[in-house]
């Protein structure tokens, strides 16, 4: 389809119109928390918050190598996996509150400890690494020593984490079940981590599986394994799993021609420019004043990049952060998919109805999803960078002097306007 016609009949399917009915800016997040309160008070016993099933863990990174590390157990009822954080979240169409719901419904039962844990499998910690390895939620007992903390702690990158109470113990109520693979690179004691990783993603592991993982510090060489915060093994899977993806495609025939994707969530615009070319790949994000990232409605757009060429980055992703590597996670799987490489050019616009964080799964799922719909194309890259500008909120001109990759057109007057 070319592109004008792409453009101009871009259509959402019926998942995408849910999602979109999903996406209405809301705050009853905030009535909801005085439920949450209630719900609370009645799951915890005394001190005992007894029979939970555990879908997740988190592990902070403040004071690290002596961080908080949490066992993270639905109170509110419901199906506990469904509060596990999943690319089931994006095919539900849950909007920004419905994510916030899910996640304040989880008691964050933490307690200190240092990030070395290498064979490390009781005590409170060990029933933590249990449950990121099982391959469903486990039934843990938590003593609790305070009362929750009725509370969102927000971020870019991890989903959002409620209420928080300190734990003085924790105990399996049942024994996990551990899939083989995984039980493979726990019994590898020189398997470095970052191989572990990619065994388990060929091994037909989604990332967010790899993710709680690795946050276990249950991946690696025995003597080197450590607890990794949640933000931070988020990213790192990502970029492990992405770099293994881009090694498969390098030798790839190039896409035959200039494709543009298109996909919309929870207040986000997504544009996916493939062109014929070796690998190399940007990400360019414009957040509107107002959105969460732009807060101040008079600070006027705010655009970040970071680019790579074919080798890769040499150096830390600096504006971009998680949500960099999740969108290029998701266009080398495409590519991969294809048996092809190409360039590919994201383009971002995080509007204002982006009120709250939930982190880069929603990233990652939406550059998944934009290419399962019929795309349009173009006959160049110039074009299809062209033809895109019209719909974003900030001129070609401008786009040009933050786009590494759309430097290099050739301008007119026009294009500063």
């Amino acid at each position: 389809m070319q592109l004008d016609d792409f453009i101009e009949d871009f259509q959402r399917d019926e998942a995408a119109e849910k999602r979109r009915l999903a996406e209405q800016k809301s705050y009853e997040i905030t009535d909801y928390l005085d439920e949450v309160e209630r719900e609370f008070e009645q799951a915890v016993s005394g001190d005992s918050l007894f029979g939970a099933t555990a879908p997740e863990i988190f592990v902070g990174r403040s004071s690290y190598p002596n961080v908080s590390t949490g066992v993270l157990s639905p109170v509110t009822g419901g199906d506990a996996a469904d509060f596990a954080t999943s690319g089931k979240w994006y095919q539900q169409g849950l909007g920004v509150s419905e994510v916030l719901q899910r996640r304040t419904g989880l008691l964050n039962s933490t307690r200190s400890a240092n990030v070395d844990v290498r064979d490390v499998w009781d005590g409170f910690v060990g029933v933590q690494r249990e449950v990121a390895i099982a391959d469903h939620p486990v039934d843990v007992e938590v003593g609790l020593d305070s009362e929750p903390d009725i509370d969102l702690s927000l971020s870019d990158v991890g989903a959002p984490t409620g209420p928080q109470a300190s734990a003085e113990s924790a105990d399996l109520a049942e024994n996990p079940h551990v899939p083989r693979p995984v039980e493979k690179t726990l019994e590898d004691d020189d398997w470095q981590a970052e191989g572990a990783m990619t065994y388990l993603y060929r091994r037909g592991f989604d990332v967010y599986d790899i993710n709680t993982i690795l946050s276990a510090g249950a991946l690696g060489q025995t003597q080197q394994r450590r607890l990794v915060p949640t933000r931070w093994s988020i990213t790192a899977v990502d970029d492990t799993v992405g770099q293994y993806l881009r090694g498969r495609i390098r030798t790839n025939a190039e896409i035959g021609r200039v494709e543009v994707h298109r996909n919309e969530f929870l207040g986000n615009a997504f544009w996916v420019i493939l062109a014929p070319g070796k690998w190399e790949y940007e990400l360019v994000e414009m957040k509107a004043p107002g959105s969460v990232w732009n807060p101040d409605p008079e600070a006027g757009m705010y655009l970040a990049a970071d680019s790579e060429g074919r080798e890769g980055r040499t150096g830390y992703v600096e504006e971009t952060a998680g949500a960099y590597h999740a969108a290029r996670l998701a266009v080398l799987e495409h590519l991969d998919d294809r048996g092809r490489q190409g360039k590919a050019l994201v383009l971002r616009h995080v509007s204002d109805d982006y009120w709250g964080p939930v982190g880069v799964w929603q990233v990652r799922e939406a550059v998944r999803d934009a290419f399962a719909a019929e795309h349009g194309s173009a006959e160049t890259f110039a074009e299809a960078v062209r033809g895109v500008a019209d719909h974003l909120p900030v001129s070609l001109g401008t786009l040009r002097r933050k786009s590494t990759m759309a430097a290099g057109l050739q301008t007119t007057f026009g294009d500063f306007g």
